[in-house]
């Protein structure tokens, strides 16, 4: 039964739209809560996925890519529109020497890709840099829970989990970009969840026992 709605092009079409309506929905509350000013977004991670995520959206359509590219186009254009607001309303640098070379690796990827005919090279280039500039969102989420939103994390996260299944085959070209992000998204709500858990104040027979055994 699952085999027969893998191979149904309706079904997975729908897999695909229902992904990337969700991704809508996730960079909503993201988008607000920036212009709120309770959120900040990393300067440097935004700008390293919008590049790097255009990049993936490109080779994934250069390599054949149908219900699971709704997903893609949604979080390219969601991630740029974050970048955007995170030039007024983010936190970090834009591009230090370190970033700068991510997008000389960025560039390669693209000659690489000219060269050979083939995506594969760019595409695998261009996930691991995004998994290092993720790192710092990782980091951040954590040592600042607050400064996230998490539901948009947590949406993002499903949205990704569709977007795998709504490919339809094991094509590991395919399934790299939606399995990256669905790998980032969830470490993303861990970290946040875990600095949340890290700064929540002891429960208050825990904190009258420590000041008892003080005394």
């Amino acid at each position: 039964m699952l085999e027969a709605l893998f191979q149904d092009a309706p079904v997975l079409r729908l897999i695909g739209i229902a992904s990337a309506l969700l991704s809508i929905f996730a960079y909503l509350p993201y988008a607000r809560d920036t212009l709120a000013g309770r959120t900040q977004p990393q300067r440097t991670s935004w700008l390293i996925w919008s590049v790097l995520g255009s990049i993936a959206l490109a080779s994934q359509a250069y390599e054949g890519a149908q219900a699971s590219l709704w997903f893609a186009t949604i979080q390219v254009g969601g991630t740029i529109t974050i970048f955007l607001l995170s030039v007024r309303y983010g936190t970090g640098n834009f591009v230090t020497k370190a970033d700068a070379g991510v997008l000389w690796a960025a560039a390669t990827g693209l000659v690489i890709w000219a060269l050979t005919d083939t995506a594969v090279y760019a595409l695998a280039i261009t996930i691991t840099i995004s998994l290092m500039g993720g790192s710092v969102t990782i980091l951040k989420a954590y040592r600042a829970p607050q400064s996230e939103t998490l539901s948009m994390w947590l949406t993002s996260w499903v949205a990704a989990g569709l977007a795998m299944i709504a490919v339809g085959q094991v094509y590991w070209v395919l399934l790299a970009y939606p399995l990256y992000l669905f790998v980032l998204n969830g470490g993303i709500v861990a970290a946040i969840l875990l600095g949340r858990a890290r700064s929540a104040p002891a429960p208050i027979f825990i904190r009258r026992y420590t000041k008892n055994a003080a005394h």
